[in-house]
């Protein structure tokens, strides 16, 4: 992907592009990567300058006055912030660029109170040290959903300079986007923090049809015979892990893009996949009837409408399990559709999804298998799906803030009692109850924070 990365070009900046920011009083601790690294700076330049005609978003701080350490607002030349446990400094202890900057003690914050609505590629901000003090430790923070929660971006940072240097952080979130600064070491030594640029989140990339199984592997799944409950299955349109004691997939991955999508009608083709060994059981597309369960996509017909080939694929009856039908047809529907939603609004996802356990309840009551091939009705359906802006290097693209949903959802018929919203979980969970490894391609330090959230974001 080609990301334009717009910066301000001036020197001193008397006004900006004002904006309106907003206090989070409410927020959501998400897990610091247990293996953290130092960021990368580079020695500031007095000098440095911005190209104003391709502005985002700079705040110089030399707007404002605030002498007290108590929690309050001011307003800025961006609009409002709110400093907590932090003032303006203007003293020739403060580290600036201008005349004044952010000076933070304690575990301060600095707080802006607005929603960025173009996103943001990258963060720059100046730190050093106030006077003499010794070092302290700071972090950046996002919020995408106006401040209900917030996770941390890149790695923490550790002021050990009296001299200004820039820490850059790789962002890249599109939408609605508000930053947080927070000091979270040093205790009463004091940092300056000035000049923070944020730059606009923008895309020239066409959607593509990307690899399935980007992100890994989720049970080391090998195409051999002598793996039969755990059977590397490979399709242009998916990829699955298929269970021939179950008769089910183990596990079903797909890329989603508008590449993907189109206008072929959906087949309603279900039949057996003639893949599989000829020697094993093959499940037919009548063998779900009169069972009170329907024949459940893993892999949705909508989402590959590019073509006839592709629609007709999804309806192989190794991308179906026993889903009860208000389940498959509401509940589940439901995220398949607000899935399809991200889509029309420049994302691209990667998914998985699977069945777990033995016995659901459908129209006709409990049951732990159906037809008399004894095909395993599950206790549960799962989904993690992973969402990008539209782009490439897809892998690289994937940070600490990346949107991660995962849902365990009943195999029920009251399941329709609650939106699909209120079955998220953690990547994590599902890892605990499935044994898979999920999202094994991605960091193991970005996994350890993408994968202990629940996302809370919106759902409709």
């Amino acid at each position: 992907m080609k990301v334009k990365r717009t910066m301000l070009n001036f020197m001193l900046l008397p006004a900006v592009l004002p904006v309106v920011f907003v206090f989070i009083s409410c927020e959501r601790e998400y897990p610091i990567p247990i293996k953290e690294k130092e960021v990368a700076y580079e020695l500031a330049q007095p000098q440095d300058t911005f190209n104003l005609a391709t502005a985002a978003l700079f705040e110089n701080f030399e707007m404002g006055s605030k002498t007290s350490y108590a929690g309050a607002s001011i307003t800025l030349s961006t609009g409002t912030w709110y400093l907590n446990n932090a003032l303006i400094g203007t003293s020739s202890s403060d580290r600036k660029h201008g005349s004044k900057s952010v000076r933070i003690t304690s575990t301060g914050k600095l707080t802006m109170k607005f929603d960025k609505t173009n996103g943001a590629a990258t963060v720059d901000i100046y730190h050093a040290k106030y006077g003499s003090n010794g070092s302290s430790k700071w972090e950046l923070w996002v919020s995408t959903n106006s401040g209900s929660t917030w996770s941390k971006v890149g790695s923490t940072v550790t002021t050990s300079s009296t001299t200004l240097t820039k820490a850059s952080f790789s962002v890249n979130i599109s939408g609605n986007v508000r930053f947080e600064i927070r000091k979270v070491s040093g205790g009463s030594y004091r940092i300056n923090i000035d000049d923070i640029t944020i730059t606009n989140y923008e895309t020239t990339s066409t959607p593509t049809r990307d690899d399935n199984l980007a992100l890994g592997n989720p049970s080391g799944a090998l195409s051999n015979i002598l793996y039969p409950n755990n059977y590397l299955m490979v399709k242009p349109q998916y990829v699955l892990s298929y269970n021939n004691s179950k008769l089910t997939s183990n596990w079903v991955s797909w890329h989603l893009s508008s590449a993907w999508i189109g206008s072929a009608p959906r087949q309603n083709n279900f039949r057996a996949d003639n893949t599989l060994p000829s020697t094993w059981v093959w499940v037919g597309g009548t063998d779900y009837s009169s069972s009170g369960f329907d024949r459940g996509h893993m892999c949705p017909s909508a989402d590959r409408t590019g073509s006839t080939t592709d629609n007709s694929a999804t309806f192989l009856m190794t991308n179906m399990v026993p889903q009860a039908p208000n389940n498959n047809q509401i509940t589940w529907a439901n995220l398949e559709n607000y899935c399809r939603k991200l889509v029309d609004e420049g994302n691209e996802l990667y998914i998985i999804s699977g069945p777990w356990g033995q016995g659901g309840t459908g129209s006709a009551g409990y049951k732990t298998t159906i037809s008399s091939k004894k095909i395993t009705v599950p206790s549960y359906v799962w989904k993690v799906i992973v969402v990008l802006p539209v782009g490439s290097n897809d892998i690289s693209r994937i940070n600490t803030s990346t949107r991660v949903i995962a849902v365990w959802m009943p195999n029920t018929q009251t399941v329709k009692n609650q939106p699909w919203g209120y079955y998220r979980t953690t990547v994590d969970y599902i890892e605990s109850k499935t044994g898979y490894n999920f999202l094994s391609n991605i960091s193991s330090s970005i996994q350890s924070v993408i994968e202990s959230k629940v996302d809370n974001g919106p759902t409709n």
